[in-house]
């Protein structure tokens, strides 16, 4: 399973003798979900995998959770990061002070006019 870690994540093969927590952000970011990774989950529990990240850190740790999705692992998803994580569920909540506010499939909610203006700035 290491290998499949390092496949998705080449920077952290190519740093495999450095301390995790002289990582950068998103280097540590993949440390996390490359650790997760390692029990062969069938879902994966990811909070906020974005968070603090440059904008091209942002879009890697996208690209590699949409490349879980499709082998197969389940992904539970917390994230503020609307548009990014829309383009990747089946079925959403948004969370306002603890309260389901507004749920459904990723076409509903992306067609969703409240959502669309307080969320996506459209």
């Amino acid at each position: 399973m290491l290998d499949r870690v390092w496949q998705l994540f080449p920077r952290l093969a190519e740093r495999q003798r450095q301390l995790a927590g002289t990582l950068s952000g998103g280097e540590q970011q993949m440390v996390a979900l490359g650790r997760g990774l390692m029990a062969s989950p069938r879902v994966l529990l990811l909070d906020e995998p974005s968070l603090g990240l440059a904008p091209v850190m942002v879009k890697e740790m996208f690209r590699c959770i949409a490349g879980l999705r499709a082998e197969g692992i389940s992904i539970l998803l917390v994230e503020q990061n609307v548009t990014a994580s829309l383009a990747l569920c089946d079925y959403a909540y948004v969370l306002e002070n603890g309260q389901v506010r507004i749920q459904g499939s990723r076409t509903e909610l992306h067609d969703h006019e409240q959502l669309r203006k307080a969320y996506m700035g459209v």
